[in-house]
Parts: structure tokens; C-alpha cells; sequence
């Protein structure tokens, strides 16, 4: 990705933190070794669960002070923020190989401010260009929470599969249907979180927060 990127994480005491997590990072590698990867030859890929608000933040942005200039961006409070979880999904992109869509109207605030301050030069969500971006951003792309990264199809069998794992680990999704367990997932979305910023043009494994901020 070009940039810079924004990101939401649950808050890291809330139970899916760690449970998507180990889902990013051992459980769904461990029972689809072929679509985890970018190709049957590579090792899964890596990273924290989290929510991206925004791309393409050049780093003249916040020059040599990261963390000022996050802090500087008038973030909504943490009660107006809120994830709730749809359904579990794949698209032909590797960054969509396989995601939990995320619900438009508790994050839109959100990523509304993190595009204007980060891209457009506009100080919220009200500006011209960002109104505009919000709604590319809401039929186009949508805010989602990856799971997989890569270049491999998933079949719909496959995510059948994928979606019940999901569900046994504790993630509540409105289709969920029937667990391996028979139990319906306990948790389906967060409120609040924490912002990073995160360098996002070089390899995935070096994705790390420069700044972080908790709403």
C-alpha cells in the first residue's frame, strides 16, 4: 500500500483482540495452509487485527513528529465509535482475500476525519472531498477487518468452513448459522479502540505503529 495507513484495533483488553489474533496467526493458517498464503510456496501472512480508516498518508504529513500529529486529529470519542460485525466475505484482491465486513454507520465518523486530516488537507469528515470519498468508501470498498491475505481463490465450501471456525472461536457474525460447537459466537464488534499509524508501503512484515492513540 502507498503511504501511510490509519488503522482501528480493538481496545487490547477486549477478549477479541486476542482472539482475532490467533485466528490471524495460527488458526486460520493452520486449517487453510493454501489460501492463507500469496501462493502454495509462501508462508502466511502476518499482522494485527485491525480496521483500516485510511491509506495513502504521505509522510510529509506528520514529518518527524508521528505521534503530535495524530494527537492533533479531533478523533470522535470512543462511545460514538462503534464496530459491529457482518458477514464473513472474499473478494479477488489480496488485501480482500478473506475479511469480516464491518457495519458503515459506527465507523463512518471515524474514517471520515482520518481521511480528511491524513489525505484530503480538510479539517473533518465534513469537507467536500471526504463526503464524496465516504461514499466511494461505503459502496466500493467498505470497512472491513481482514483475516487472510493473498493471491489464492477461496471456495465457497471453503468459506463455509472458515466462517464456522470464526464462529467457534468467539466471534458472533448474523449469519453465523451452526457452529462446530453449536454455540453462537459471544462477541460482535467493539466499541471504541485504539488508532495506529502505520508505515504501509514496505513488506507486510515490517508493519508497525510509529504512533498509536487510544479513543
Amino acid at each position: 500500500m502507498p503511504g501511510s495507513s490509519l488503522w482501528l484495533l480493538p481496545p487490547l483488553t477486549h477478549p477479541l483482540y486476542s482472539i482475532l489474533t490467533k485466528l490471524i496467526s495460527s488458526t486460520l493458517p493452520s486449517k487453510c495452509p493454501s489460501e492463507a498464503a500469496s501462493s502454495p510456496k509462501v508462508k502466511p501472512h502476518f499482522f494485527s487485527p485491525h480496521m483500516t480508516l485510511t491509506s495513502d498518508v504521505p509522510p510529509s504529513v506528520y514529518a518527524s513528529d508521528p505521534q503530535a500529529w495524530l494527537d492533533s486529529i479531533p478523533f470522535p470519542s470512543a462511545e460514538h465509535v462503534k464496530v459491529r460485525f457482518g458477514k464473513v466475505k472474499s473478494q479477488d484482491v489480496f488485501y480482500r482475500r478473506c475479511y469480516i465486513s464491518v457495519g458503515y454507520e459506527g465507523v463512518k465518523d471515524l474514517a471520515g476525519v482520518s481521511r480528511a486530516r491524513g489525505v484530503f488537507g480538510e479539517e473533518d469528515e465534513r469537507g467536500e472531498k471526504t463526503k464524496e470519498w465516504l461514499e466511494w468508501w461505503r459502496k466500493q470498498f467498505g470497512p472491513h477487518v481482514s483475516l487472510m491475505y493473498g493471491d489464492v481463490p477461496i471456495t465457497e465450501e471453503k468459506m463455509r468452513e472458515v466462517s464456522r471456525i470464526i464462529v467457534d472461536a468467539g466471534v458472533a457474525l448474523p449469519d453465523d448459522g451452526q457452529a462446530a460447537s453449536g454455540e453462537r459466537g459471544m462477541y460482535d464488534g467493539w466499541d471504541g479502540g485504539v488508532v495506529w499509524l502505520v508505515p504501509s508501503d514496505g513488506p507486510i512484515q515490517e508493519w508497525k505503529p510509529i504512533a498509536v492513540i487510544e479513543l
